[in-house]
């Protein structure tokens, strides 16, 4: 029998990680911490957290546009990403204010059992996904996320969500983070 392309307990084992910590540190937030400034950002901290949230659920995403343009033609992939690339300004303002007015309702009550819902969706997926399908991939808007590549498999962008959890986590102004 051929080796695993990929460790998939080590993919699963990554968003547990963020979810117990994302649990751990909701719950020792102080009332006075949420609406503090982060560190580096625009965002409250209240946003951020939310935000940290969202990279979980954009993967779900982008596993969708993995799965159809690595079927296409490399130079269509391309193209995508390079028009994504030019519309790297209004994205940048539709991740901010989107993640601004979406803590309002994925707030501090809610955004913990989001977390949950959404990685038990990507560990349902990840758990039946074919082998062959790791190695398949599509270019990226490398101008978008310091954790995007020019070229990211499935594999990939399991491991994405990690990097961007850990990157805005360094950035929480909480008196609770060790």
């Amino acid at each position: 029998m051929a080796e695993p392309l990929v460790d998939r307990a080590a993919l699963a084992a990554e968003p547990e990680r963020a979810r117990v910590d994302f649990h751990r540190l909701l719950a020792g937030v102080r009332e006075d911490e949420w609406g503090k400034p982060s560190d580096g950002t625009r965002w409250t901290n209240e946003q951020l957290l939310f935000h940290m949230v969202f990279g979980y659920m954009l993967v779900r995403k982008l596993l969708i546009l993995v799965r159809v343009f690595g079927r296409l033609p490399d130079p269509v992939g391309r193209g995508f990403a390079r028009v994504l690339d030019v519309a790297t300004p209004p994205f940048h303002l539709i991740n901010f204010y989107g993640s601004c007015l979406a803590a309002l309702m994925f707030n501090r009550r809610r955004m913990g059992a989001e977390l949950d819902r959404v990685i038990g969706s990507l560990q349902r997926s990840l758990q039946h996904e074919r082998d062959s399908n790791f190695t398949r991939g599509m270019h990226y808007p490398t101008r978008w996320d310091p954790y995007f590549a020019d070229f990211m498999t499935l594999a990939d962008i399991y491991g994405y969500p990690g990097k961007h959890y850990d990157h805005h986590r360094r950035q929480l102004s909480l008196a609770s983070i060790t």
